[in-house]
């Protein structure tokens, strides 16, 4: 830690006051590897001298809820049990990805496990996913509740024994909970009350992904106004330094991982979590959230952001980088192939012309790349262009035959029931992914949901997607007939059941989906 003077709450300076900074990282999230913001956070804050600590609350409730007894009497439940220790360690090992089929047994073992250790309070648990029979984590009204009744939530336990011991003995002014999926949501607003009822005097503020997401929806209201003393929008560094009188800002820093370099994820060594830039490059796509929320694109000074990777890989060293980019732009990736010191890698990236060259391709490789995903969406030409896609079929599956050709797995993702796509264009992506399978390593197929503030929600008729006012999607009248139900019959009845797709589908890992498939090649 720096060791000049801290700055004290009220914005003085001086050794006397110190202001103390806690960021947690609430349940459920996917255990594979640390949270990225409030790593960088605390990276921020260091800089500036402000003492700050890190809790992954996800990861260690996890394992809390692994441990305590299970009174299933069924075979597979006490069974799963009995080897979860293995399965864990097989995780970790790396034993577990020989075969996808005994990774996705594994898998299913530690989530049943979980599952049952919140059915008799209501909840439905597993490794990346949280709902509950009454409480929707779309409704405010609901999460207060949640926050009201903390004692009835599955992680209780867990806050009332580890967190607590771990917040006690940091003592801090200032608590801040980082929420980036709806999956932590229900489990944030419970630690949220416990959090006012034992720990009164800290302040409590209220970040990440998916509160951004709600605060940029036209629709939000503050409905948490008493509960937390702040809500956060977008990176959180500028209101803490502004919170705490800090003028002189120092910009550039580095995410800090050491926190997190010996915790027990689920992966078979440390993944490092790092974003070159925010928001997309590209921002023409139609369908896009980016777009819709009005994210601007905001890259890392190329030079910057590898030095950075340097510096975090010696100090964590990393058996992957996982790049959190919405997309890898090709400038940075040209300087990164010259510098990256053949560290694995994996990212999201656009069909951008360089990938035509097999021999960028296979520069790419070289560097480290052991895979790539990209957004297709559609096997329609005519659909991307309505989409303001930017992609060239034709170059598409060129693409694919470069990376296959380089070594490089593929991970692609499918958007279905657009406003601009027919069954006939569904069948189209459905072709499409077939002639291409043996270039495609792995696929996520989606169906689409509009963003309540997207250009195509002001035209078409729209109507709720539910009945929270935190949904940040409408339910549409689609202009084509295509609706939701006959979407899901056709990826259930047609596109799954097809023999080249249902074997690319058979090897992608369940649950943590891209987080791991980077550990398998699918030859």
């Amino acid at each position: 830690m720096p060791d000049f003077p801290y700055l004290s709450i009220d914005g003085t300076n001086g050794q006397d006051i110190v202001t103390r900074l806690l960021f947690i990282h609430p349940p459920v999230a996917k255990p594979g590897g640390p949270p990225a913001g409030i790593a960088r956070l605390k990276g921020c804050l260091d800089g500036h001298g402000i003492p700050t600590d890190l809790i992954d609350a996800s990861l260690e409730g996890l394992l809390w809820l692994l441990d305590r007894p299970v009174s299933a009497k069924d075979r597979w439940t006490v069974q799963a049990f009995r080897n979860r220790q293995t399965h864990l360690s097989q995780i970790r090992s790396g034993a577990a990805f020989k075969t996808i089929h005994h990774y996705n047994r594994i898998v299913r073992d530690i989530g049943r496990l979980i599952s049952h250790q919140a059915l008799s309070a209501g909840y439905s648990l597993g490794l990346a996913d949280c709902t509950h029979t009454a409480l929707s984590p779309l409704k405010s009204r609901d999460l207060i509740l949640s926050a009201e009744t903390f004692d009835r939530n599955p992680y209780y336990g867990y806050f009332d024994s580890l967190l607590r011991t771990r917040i006690e003995a940091f003592s801090p002014d200032i608590i801040g909970l980082s929420v980036n999926f709806l999956s932590q949501a229900l489990c944030a607003f419970a630690l949220i009350g416990f959090l006012k009822q034992n720990f009164p005097e800290a302040e409590l503020v209220l970040g990440g992904g998916l509160i951004t997401s709600w605060m940029r929806n036209p629709e939000w209201r503050d409905p948490f106004h008493g509960w937390v003393d702040a809500c956060v929008e977008g990176p959180g560094e500028p209101y803490f330094l502004k919170r705490l009188g800090i003028s002189c800002i120092h910009s550039e820093y580095a995410p800090h991982y050491d926190t997190f370099t010996l915790l027990p994820y689920l992966s078979p060594g440390f993944i490092l979590p790092y974003a070159a830039s925010s928001g997309c490059y590209w921002r023409q796509c139609r369908f896009c959230p980016e777009c819709a929320e009005k994210n601007m694109y905001q890259p890392v000074p190329n030079d910057l952001a590898i030095r950075d990777l340097h510096a975090l890989g010696s100090r964590t060293a990393p058996v992957l980088i996982h790049f959190l980019d919405n997309a890898l732009s090709p400038a940075f990736l040209q300087q990164w192939i010259g510098a990256s010191e053949n560290m694995p890698w994996y990212g999201y990236m656009r069909f951008t012309d360089e990938l035509l060259d097999p021999d960028f391709c296979r520069k790419l490789r070289k560097s480290g790349c052991v895979m790539l995903k990209l957004g297709l969406e559609s096997g329609s030409q005519a659909v991307l262009n309505r989409m303001h896609k930017g992609i060239d079929l034709n170059k598409a599956g060129r693409i694919l035959d470069n990376l296959h050709g380089a070594g490089i797995p593929t991970y692609i993702y499918l958007l279905f029931g657009t406003p601009y796509e027919s069954e006939k264009e569904a069948g189209q992506t459905l072709a499409f992914v077939a002639d291409h399978h043996r270039t495609i390593g792995f696929i996520n197929p989606a169906i689409f949901n509009m963003p309540a503030a997207g250009p195509d929600a002001g035209y078409l008729p729209t109507r709720p997607f539910s009945e929270g006012d935190l949904s940040l999607y409408v339910d549409f009248d689609h202009p084509l007939g295509w609706d939701r139900l006959k979407v899901r019959h056709f990826l259930d009845r047609e596109f799954r059941r097809t023999p080249e797709i249902a074997r690319i589908l058979a090897r992608t890992p369940k649950v943590f989906t891209s987080n791991h498939a980077p550990f398998f090649h699918p030859g």
